[in-house]
């Protein structure tokens, strides 16, 4: 049996491969599906391992390859920026970044150098052509412009196996414009410039069909393609069409039957893509239906060709460049445990991904994914794996994307490939250029035919050149680091491998165990390489400096590794034992493990280290972060007794006791050890030195550490030595004498020492220790035993200062409030201890208030029951502590003294009113406690007004409003009688709301005439809020003040409009009076500045307009009720001030002054001409003394501006007529054409009886059509009581029964007919005639009119439904309606 082509072409190749051994994958890590079949030797070799490349002659780099190995084709990456800048010697010390993304190289670019020979040489040897068209499956298929296909090998020769077709043919059907390979590569389909299609046999090279009617005439091939059916195939032409081409051999004769899937008269197609299932899921159901991805210019669309044409899916562009390229490719993706069909499309920047599946159903469902954006136009997309996709851009750059995280993994420039685009074909040059210029604008940058992938390889064609991208593998793209010499890079690399966390991985076992033994092994190689590389680097002479930073970029990298490896035996025998040899790496080796044993990621030093450690850190002074390091070690790595003789020596006092504690279980050594340190100094009465103070401030916390469960520095106590450590520190604590006491020791001196170290902080720790101490008998005990020693050292000891045993009181009235208190106390020292508390000796604020709570705690939990209140309360009084005194007080229901403590303690005395209303409101006190205190308030009733009003007239409301009126007459301030008033008076929501306090209208007047004096802008808004005033008082208080705006708005309340008018106008002359003085005072004035006078005429300016606003508004109202004289008498004289005051204007500043009164004037005019006649006006204008002398000129620009007033009125009006007129015919036109619609039945039977409409033919029945187009029988109607409206009626009314049946209401007569789509009905009746002769019965309808009201009716709903929104008549209407009740001003 002969074999075909591309069998032998993998047979040669894998003669040639010394195969490795075949890694496992892990499918759930890499999602990938089970299958039954095992993969072919096709899939194996194109997954390559290591350095085997079975058809690759040669790599070359796009990019300079100066530097580089001869066979390697390292890109450039977006991670590879780290190069050799001199500005790295300034980093102090080199930090690893794990989280840091390195991708490396990922793509091999290589050059298929024998095909790309051939392809030159076929040009000028024998004049082939250029290349147009490329595509690649087991043989690798090249077109050319003169219309041959060069067929090579996939072997390393990449040899010329067929040349198909000759130049003849080249000549009559033009340029080779696509390819394509069936699956099992023996066919090959070529499409032509020119609209042919030829069929090839790759065994033998034997041509086996010429197509010429596939479709229309003059159109180029832009696409052909296999679908995964041999006898099935597809192509799209330039006119935007697509085919199908259906291969039949029928008694020996190849035929081929075309069929037009889309037409491009609907949209121009310019991309197809057939799903081609791999060989492990040829079974798969979705291959069932042989989709097709279609890309027109507007949108995408998935078909399904089996086993019926049929269109899945459409999904429309979004907005996009015109010029942009659509593109389509499918691939086999993993997703949640199962395996479907994922479609990349994209038109511009914005990449699109939509999975395809089957549904049990049988159907096929479209799931739209997350979207992929870049910043570039792409012209190229295809899939490289089920996690990768290779882009080009039109600036021929190619980007490698991760689907999954949307990260750009490499970026390589293509311009040295030279693509070649299909442009010639997209225009169809060869036949005349037929093509629409969108599609040619499209096809300036198609380059479709020129890439082609498969198995995880693409190849791209150039004009003199092939080139193939294929994913390097693990193992090569950290090799690709290595040769540069970036051993961080490589190692960070490694390590994701390591974590699994690279993307684009290659090679790599599935099982998580067996990648990272085998990314270990390779990490150590890598760690060893490096060692070796930074000693041979190493600068011999120089700068001290300069070798540390060498070093200090290579070891902390070294121990991370080593250390995220788990391999410190890798880092302590082998790597150290290198690094020693050089005294600047050990060095620098030594002082990088700090950073990793402070952070507890290395707990364990081998002896050796251990002491280089020691040695080094000791020798160059670095003694803080020796103890940084021995705290966080582990004690059985350490020689203790050296430690402990170097700690002692440097004063290492945290690393001292960390090794006895840890190493020894000694917790006391130590503390007699640091009591040695500080006893001296204290002793002797010197002042304590900052190492003192640190010194004793490290012992309190570590006796509050050992008291408390916890090791010092860091960590816990074990918890089978925590009881024993706290009785041994109290033991320690209240031992008589020290160890080697002397004669003049004092008793106690670690308690005495500690006391006299800081007493607050000592207490302080005592107090917390004791929190814990619950139902510990020992502990209680040990706790009185404190308690004594401390009283029987500080009291009446002259050693300690008054502060010192006042924070000692302190502490024990505070352990004595405890609740569960047991401390005993002897009834004398007691007695001091509430002296001293109540007996403050300084100024402190902060100390006041502590002893103010301890004594509260104490009173509250009965600590003072044995003790004279009376005595306690003279104390406190004394000590101005009003809260003792209140707790005392209350105890003795003296509630009435409570406010006194209350108004003489300055940071609670607005709390009073509270207390008072809580105390008057609430049950529980008598009348009599009550009645002495409202009594006491009321005597301080003034001084509680003064510090708050507000509050005060809450109060004065609730308990005192039957002595309003005294409580105001005894109030001599005028202000706080006004702010009080003001308060009182308020509007209040709640039950007090309503109330009415005796003499309300005087105290309302009262409250007028103050606001009068001290707020006369409030004045208004309380006339409008208040009604309990009395009206002519009120009128006399604001002519008293001269409050003019007020005065008038209780005239005019009063119904004295023109009394309002005149002191309106009054106000509006003096105002414009002011105005024309300051600009005549401008003129004769020379010490006055120019920018004071204008700054001046500014706010009397604004001061007229608002007083003119004022005037009009009062005008616009009063005008409603006057008749035509009596809206002269307040128009004219308005007018008559504005004109005259424009005469008086003089200085420098008075053409701007002139030309705003002449605005306010015009302003005067337009609103009076709703009032006024326009001749009233002119006559008025003309008998003034100025104009009636001939000075038309003057008022030209008045009558002017009256007259386009007129005139915006009048297009106003013949606008709103024409918009009225307009909707009135719009109306009435679809009312008659819903009125005279004809009504189309949906079925031609009975909705209720089921039956044919015609039932009997020998009989006349009416029927009934409603405009839902539903038919009833009028008898059936009749039956279920449809009918609304009385029998007797001549026209009765009917509601559909099937539309009101499925609204949920019942059928039946209705009272209130509604409107509703059912109820719109026409009737009609067909009266059937059966004639006598035996003729054929015909129908005749006969349509009866209904009457205009129910027609108006049935068409009131659709004008509704057609017309949305409010008409603009009804929007005139409500307009006018709120103009006519709108509100006054005042």
């Amino acid at each position: 049996m002969s074999q075909s082509p591309d069998t032998r072409s993998l047979v040669s190749a894998s003669s040639q491969l010394n195969l490795m051994e075949v890694d496992s994958i892990d499918d759930k890590e890499f999602d990938i599906p089970q299958v039954d079949t095992p993969p072919t030797l096709e899939s194996i070799l194109s997954e390559l391992e290591d350095e085997e490349e079975p058809f690759v002659l040669e790599d070359t780099c796009v990019l300079n390859t100066d530097n580089m190995d001869a066979h390697s084709c390292d890109t450039s990456s977006l991670a590879s920026s780290d190069s050799g800048d001199p500005a790295h010697l300034k980093r102090k010390r080199r930090t690893v970044d794990l989280n840091a993304t390195v991708h490396g190289s990922v793509l091999r670019h290589s050059l298929l150098k024998g095909i790309s020979a051939q392809i030159v040489s076929a040009a000028d040897k024998v004049d082939a052509g250029l290349p147009t068209a490329i595509t690649v499956s087991g043989v690798i298929a090249v077109g050319t412009s003169h219309g041959l296909a060069l067929v090579f090998g996939k072997d390393t020769n990449q040899a010329l196996r067929l040349c198909l077709g000759t130049k003849t043919t080249g000549a009559e059907f033009g340029a080779v414009s696509a390819l394509s390979i069936n699956h099992d590569c023996s066919r090959l389909l070529c499409g032509f410039a020119k609209g042919q299609i030829t069929m090839w046999d790759l065994a033998n090279g034997k041509l086996l069909r010429t197509i010429t009617d596939a479709h229309p005439p003059g159109t180029a091939i832009l696409h052909v393609k296999f679908t995964d059916d041999p006898t099935l195939a597809v192509c799209n032409d330039s006119g935007g069409s697509v085919f199908e081409l259906a291969f039949r051999r029928v008694m020996g004769m190849r035929s081929c039957d075309s069929r037009c899937l889309f037409s491009g008269s609907k949209g121009e197609v310019c991309c197809i893509e057939p799903l081609h299932a791999p060989p492990d899921f040829r079974d798969h159901p979705i291959t069932h239906y042989s989709l097709l991805a279609m890309a027109s210019l507007t949108k995408i669309l998935v078909i399904g060709l089996k086993p019926t044409l049929k269109v899945w899916m459409t999904f429309p562009y979004s907005k996009s460049d015109p010029s942009s390229v659509p593109q389509l490719a499918w691939q086999f993706v993993p997703v949640q445990k199962t395996v479907n069909p994922i479609l990349a499309f994209c038109k511009g920047d914005t990449v699109h991904f939509l999975q395809v599946k089957k549904e049990e159903t049988g159907t096929i469902h479209v799931i739209k994914q997350r979207q992929l954006h870049l910043s570039c136009d792409i012209i190229s997309l295809s899939w490289i794996n089920s996690r990768t996709l290779v882009l080009v851009d039109s600036h021929e750059k190619l980007q490698v994307v991760d689907r999954p995280s949307q990260e750009v993994l490499e970026t390589l420039d293509l311009e040295q490939v030279q693509l070649v685009y299909n442009s010639r074909h997209f225009k169809s040059l060869a036949t005349g250029g037929n093509v629409s210029q969108a599609l040619a604008l499209v096809g300036e940058k198609a380059c479709y035919q020129s890439v082609s992938s498969y198995a995880g390889q693409i190849v791209y064609l150039g004009t003199k050149s092939a080139h193939i991208m294929t994913l390097r593998n693990w193992r090569e793209r950290i090799d690709c680091w290595l040769k540069q010499e970036h051993f961080v890079e490589a190692l960070s690399l490694a390590w994701s491998f390591h974590e699994g966390t690279a993307k684009a991985v290659v090679g790599l076992f599935g099982d998580p165990l067996k990648r990272k033994g085998v990314v270990s092994d390779k990490m150590v190689e890598i760690l060893f390489q490096f060692t070796e590389y930074a000693l041979k680097k190493c600068p011999e002479q120089g700068k001290i400096q300069v070798m540390e930073q060498h070093f200090q970029d290579v070891v902390p990298v070294l121990v991370e590794y080593c250390l995220l490896l788990q391999r410190a035996d890798l880092l302590f025998n082998q790597l150290y034992a290198q690094l020693v040899e050089n005294t600047v790496a050990k060095g620098v080796f030594l002082e990088s493990l700090e950073s990793y044993i402070v952070a507890d990621r290395l707990g364990h030093l081998t002896p050796p280290i251990m002491r280089d450690l020691l040695a080094h850190y000791h020798d160059n002074g670095m003694m803080d972060s020796l103890e940084r390091c021995i705290v966080h070690l582990d004690v059985t790595s350490l020689d203790i007794q050296q430690v402990v003789r170097v700690c002692w020596e440097n004063q290492l006092y945290d690393a001292m006791i960390y090794v006895f504690n840890s190493g020894m279980n000694d917790y006391i050594t130590p503390m007699e050890k640091l009591f040695a340190v500080i006893v001296p100094t204290l002793k002797e009465g010197r002042s304590l030195t900052d190492e003192d103070v640190v010194m004793g401030n490290k012992l309190l916390v570590y006796i509050s550490c050992c008291l408390a469960g916890r090791a010092y520095p860091i960590g816990d106590i074990p918890e089978d030595l925590v009881v024993q450590v706290k009785n041994q520190v109290f033991e320690f604590l209240i031992r008589l004498h020290s160890t080697d006491s002397s004669e003049e020791e004092e008793v106690f001196p670690f308690i005495h020492t500690l006391l006299h170290f800081d007493t607050r902080e000592f207490l302080n720790v005592l107090a917390m220790t004791f929190e814990d101490f619950k139902n510990d008998k020992q502990a209680l005990e040990y706790q009185q035993r404190i308690v004594d020693i401390l009283l029987k050292v500080m009291v009446d000891n002259p050693d300690f200062t008054p502060s010192q045993v006042g924070g000692l009181f302190t502490f024990l009235a505070r352990q004595l409030a405890k609740p569960d208190n047991t401390l005993f106390v002897n009834r004398k020292l007691f007695d001091q201890v509430l002296e001293f508390l109540c007996c403050p000796d300084d100024d402190s604020r902060h100390t006041e208030r502590q002893q103010v709570e301890v004594l509260l705690e104490l009173l509250q939990v009965g600590g003072v029951v044995q003790f004279n209140e009376e005595r306690l309360l003279t104390l406190a009084e004394k000590a101005k502590f009003y809260q003792i005194c209140e707790f005392l007080y209350e105890k003795k229901h003296l509630y009435d003294k409570i406010i006194d403590c209350y108004l003489q303690d300055p940071l609670r005395k607005w709390e009073i009113f509270s207390y008072i209303h809580n105390l008057l409101s609430m049950p529980g006190y008598s009348p009599e406690e009550k009645q002495t205190v409202k009594n006491k308030a009321r005597q301080h009733m003034q001084e509680l007004i003064t510090l708050d009003p507000s509050k005060s007239a809450d109060l004065v409301l609730f308990h005192f409003v039957d002595e309003v009126q005294q409580i105001i007459s005894e109030l001599q301030d005028d202000q706080i009688l006004f702010k009080f008033l003001s308060c009182l008076l308020e509007p209040r929501e709640g039950p007090h709301s309503e109330s009415l306090l005796p003499v309300e209208r005087d105290l309302n007047e009262l409250l007028l005439d103050l606001l009068c004096r001290f707020a006369p802008h409030q004045l208004l808004s309380f006339l409008h809020t208040s009604q309990h005033y009395r009206l002519e008082e009120a009128i006399q208080i604001t002519e008293k003040y001269h409050c003019n705006e007020a005065r008038a708005y209780l005239l005019q309340k009063k119904g004295d409009v023109q009394g309002a008018f005149a002191v309106l106008l009054e106000t509006l002359n003096q105002k414009l009076c002011l105005l024309t003085a300051e600009t005549d005072g401008g003129v004769e004035g020379e010490n006055r500045g120019q920018n004071k006078d204008e700054e001046d005429s500014e706010s009397t300016l604004t001061r007229v307009k608002d007083s003119l606003n004022d005037i009009i508004v009062f005008c616009h109202q009063s005008c409603q009720n006057l008749d035509q004289p009596q809206r002269e008498s307040l128009w004219f004289p308005l007018l008559d001030s504005m004109m005259a005051s424009q005469k008086q204007v003089k200085g420098h500043n008075a053409k701007h002054i002139s030309d705003v009164l002449k605005e306010l004037t015009m302003e005067v005019l337009n609103c009076m001409s709703s009032f006024i006649s326009l001749p009233a006006i002119i006559q008025q204008i003309l008998q003034d003394p100025v104009y009636g002398r001939g000075k038309l000129a003057e008022i030209q620009g008045l009558i002017l501006g009256m007259l386009d007033t007129f005139n915006y009125e009048q297009t106003l009006l013949e606008t709103t007529t024409s918009l009225l007129n307009h909707d009135l015919h719009w109306s009435l036109a679809h009312l008659r054409a819903a009125v005279t619609r004809g009504l189309h039945p949906r079925q031609d039977y009975c909705n209720i009886c089921l039956q044919h409409y015609k039932r009997r033919q020998d009989s006349a029945e009416e029927i009934i059509v409603f405009s839902c187009g539903h038919l009833y029988h009028f008898q059936c109607l009749q039956q279920k009581n449809c009918g609304w409206g009385s029998a007797a009626e001549v026209q009765q009314r009917w509601r559909c029964y099937k539309c009101s049946s499925s609204q949920g209401g019942r059928s039946g007569i209705s009272s209130e007919p509604k409107r509703s789509r059912s109820t719109s009905l026409a009737q009609t009746h067909l009266t059937s005639v059966h004639h006598d002769g035996g003729a054929v019965a015909h129908r005749k309808k006969v349509f009866v009119e209904a009457t205009l009201d129910l027609q108006q009716e049935q068409s009131w709903d659709q004008i509704r439904s057609l017309y949305q929104g409010p008409s603009r008549l009804s929007i005139l209407s409500e307009l006018s309606h709120g103009h006519s009740h709108g509100k006054p001003a005042f």
